[in-house]
């Protein structure tokens, strides 16, 4: 898995799958990318808005720590993590595949 350090933190990059019945890291695919699931049909707004949610719950931030930095309209982003590492960014998302 990719992570990427920036000056006040960590980025991720997200390919988003909805019509799950529950939220879920999937997969990491081999270019480093987090393949997620999220519950139900979203699009646009509440797409990210889920998305974010669920990734403070596994990351264990505030909402307000996380934003979708680019591909606000798409299935593929770009997120930023405030004040946490690339490292345990990392650490955290593996353990939440377990």
């Amino acid at each position: 898995m990719r992570m990427h350090d920036g000056k006040m933190g960590s980025a991720i990059t997200v390919q988003v799958v909805t019509g799950g019945e529950g939220d879920e890291i999937v997969d990491i695919l081999g270019d480093g990318t987090i393949q997620v699931r999220l519950a139900g049909i979203l699009e646009g707004h509440a797409l990210n808005t889920a998305l974010v949610r669920f990734l403070a719950h596994i990351l264990k931030v505030p909402k307000s720590k996380i934003d979708v930095v680019a591909g606000l309209s798409g299935r593929s982003k770009i997120v930023s993590i405030l004040d946490l590492n690339s490292e345990e960014t990392q650490a955290r998302i593996l353990s939440a595949l377990d």
